[in-house]
């Protein structure tokens, strides 16, 4: 047995101590084994420790373990990079049908958070050690800003990649560009002439593209809000928008390519500089509702003709058709949307309360850039490093999908009473979170698609969702008119935020954590902070 875990604790006593015995559990010994996510064991050997261990006293074992791992002569020193010693771990059981698929979390003791039956035993207890985000994003407890100016239903928003500023778009045809320090408009962007139905900020946050319902997209530069591009070529109107990821773009270091997904069952590839169609994407046979870039090279489109299709970006190759739903599909979501949407800018793990994000690049070498932004995304992929995808449809479902490697699904997502509005993976991708028309949002374990959890206490159909950047906290919008956010490790509701005076159609955190911006029905946005 390794005497590594005897330092957490006093010297166990050499006797066997029976369960009769005055001492009571609290002093009989485990054989712990650690596994890293990707079922790497930790350390050489089993771990003896006491039933009391602590999970705090778990992960000082871990992290003693990682460093005698790295340095097994005790040599060496500040190497300059980050001490893995402050990232804080969850421990949890090896997944069985004893824990609903999903594994037992340590929350407490070992022996406060697991049955006698499943502690002492004569194998060792398995543990899957699970490294959290550094930081913490606190919760948003009240609105600090309503913002008027729409005068129309505000139907889509999104933060910049750094977080420092917000777009909407709305159904007064216009676009609004918001200064998220002074909480002031930047720039009202005119010239659709329809309801703006999307938007997406291109991953190096240079560009922002916008769509209509009379099907034109439009390219906006992000700093000026001068118009770049009018990209014309669908026959009705968009439905999504997907840019091409940034360690995928051009040596310049710039996102060039965007695709977008429209009512008239094709996908269009656009080049933003030159301004016109790359190559037009036709398979499906009803709308096209959908659209993800992954950053494998792969484009994922999901239609109301009840498939998913795969597509290669180089080419535009139909891979596979991905097939199991019985009715619309209505939302998709990439494990690795996340860092894919961030690119380059990542939070600050050394920062102190609230996470900043900022280049993580000098900004002088395009090449650097590029590279950064994928070593961030293969490190978020972990092993196997394939992407996950998960699609949910109006007839209550979802499934989980490895698209590039196989067209049968990893799991069937039942529970749902009405149709599934919108599907998210976490940002540390571990888990799925799903908005229904039944007024509760699921949570499902994001490699296995077993069930986690179901949240409710909105009173209406929860349009959209949003998680922190921590993959701790989750906001919702409902056409309650109110947004609501969870706790995912109690998976109980932690706030009730009102104040909107209609229903909530968009939500979305920024990627540094400090605020959620809302709107809706109202015609107000609405920003919320801590």
């Amino acid at each position: 047995m390794n005497s590594i875990g005897l330092l957490l604790e006093q010297p166990l006593k050499k006797r066997k101590i029976e369960v009769g015995e005055s001492d009571g559990n609290e002093q009989r010994s485990v054989a712990v084994r650690l596994f890293s996510e990707d079922g790497k064991e930790i350390g050489q050997a089993p771990v003896v420790l006491l039933a009391s261990t602590t999970a705090e006293q778990l992960q000082v074992l871990y992290h003693q373990l990682l460093r005698s791992e790295k340095q097994p002569n005790g040599e060496g020193g500040d190497d300059g990079e980050f001490d893995e010693g402050t990232a804080p771990v969850q421990f949890r059981t090896v997944a069985d049908e004893k824990s609903g698929g999903k594994g037992t979390e340590i929350v407490d003791s070992l022996l406060d958070s697991l049955p006698s039956e499943r502690l002492f035993l004569e194998k060792p207890l398995e543990l899957v050690c699970l490294p959290q985000a550094v930081f913490r994003v606190r919760p948003v407890t009240r609105c600090t800003a309503s913002l008027p100016g729409h005068g129309e239903p505000v139907l889509s928003i999104q933060f910049s990649p750094d977080g420092s500023c917000l777009a909407s778009g709305s159904g007064d045809r216009t676009v609004r560009l918001w200064d998220l320090h002074t909480n002031l408009p930047k720039q009202t962007l005119t010239g659709h002439n329809d309801w703006v139905l999307c938007i997406g900020w291109s991953p190096d946050g240079r560009a922002l593209a916008s769509a209509c319902k009379s099907g034109v997209i439009r390219v906006w530069d992000a700093r000026s809000g001068a118009q770049r591009r009018v990209l014309n070529g669908h026959q009705k109107w968009v439905n999504a928008l997907a840019w091409q990821p940034l360690h995928e773009a051009t040596s310049d270091a710039q996102c060039r390519l965007l695709a977008s997904a429209g009512w008239d069952k094709t996908i269009r590839i656009w080049d933003i500089l030159l301004g016109g169609t790359v190559r037009v994407l036709s398979g499906h046979t009803a709308s096209v509702t959908a659209v993800r870039w992954g950053g494998c090279g792969l484009i994922y489109s999901g239609s109301q003709d009840r498939t998913v299709k795969v597509w290669r970006a180089e080419d535009g190759t139909l891979c596979r058709t991905l097939a199991g739903h019985g009715h619309w599909i209505n939302t998709l979501s990439l494990s690795c949307d996340y860092v894919l949407r961030v690119g380059y800018f990542s939070a600050d793990a050394q920062s102190k309360g609230q996470p900043t994000l900022s280049p993580s690049s000098d900004g002088t070498s395009t090449e650097k850039i590029v590279n950064d932004a994928k070593q961030r995304y293969l490190k978020a992929l972990g092993q196997p490093s394939v992407e996950r995808l998960v699609s949910g449809s109006d007839d209550f479902t979802m499934f989980l999908w490895e698209p590039g490697e196989k067209k049968q699904p990893i799991a069937r997502m039942t529970g749902h009473q009405q149709l599934v509005n919108q599907v998210q993976f976490s940002p540390d991708t571990r888990t799925i979170a799903s908005a229904s028309f039944d007024k509760s949002i699921k949570l499902w374990d994001g490699r296995t698609g077993a069930f986690v959890a179901t949240l409710r206490g909105h009173v209406g159909p929860v349009y959209q969702i949003g998680w922190s950047s921590d993959s701790r906290l989750l906001v919702s919008g409902s056409a309650d008119s109110t947004l609501k956010v969870w706790n995912i490790r109690t998976t109980k509701l932690m706030l009730d935020l009102p104040g909107h005076g209609d229903e909530v159609f968009a939500v979305d955190w920024s990627p540094n954590g400090e605020t959620v911006a809302s709107g809706g029905k109202d015609r107000i946005l609405k920003l919320w902070k801590r």
